[in-house]
């Protein structure tokens, strides 16, 4: 994993985290809700990779 997906990760949540306040302030939940769902889906898509090779290395550790 390298730093730059943990900067990316922050960048999104720091960017998710302003419009969130933004929307709230300006009467619109359903859109703050969205920005927040949407914010998720992309770190999760950038991460799953990472998961996926976490447990092949410890199905692999487990195998020996």
């Amino acid at each position: 994993m390298s730093i730059s997906l943990i900067f990316k990760i922050a960048a999104v949540g720091i960017l998710v985290t302003v419009l969130n306040q933004v929307l709230k302030q300006s009467d619109r939940g359903e859109q703050a809700f969205a920005v927040s769902l949407v914010g998720l889906l992309l770190v999760l898509y950038w991460i799953v990779p990472y998961i996926a090779q976490l447990f092949e290395t410890i199905q692999g550790l487990f195998n020996l």
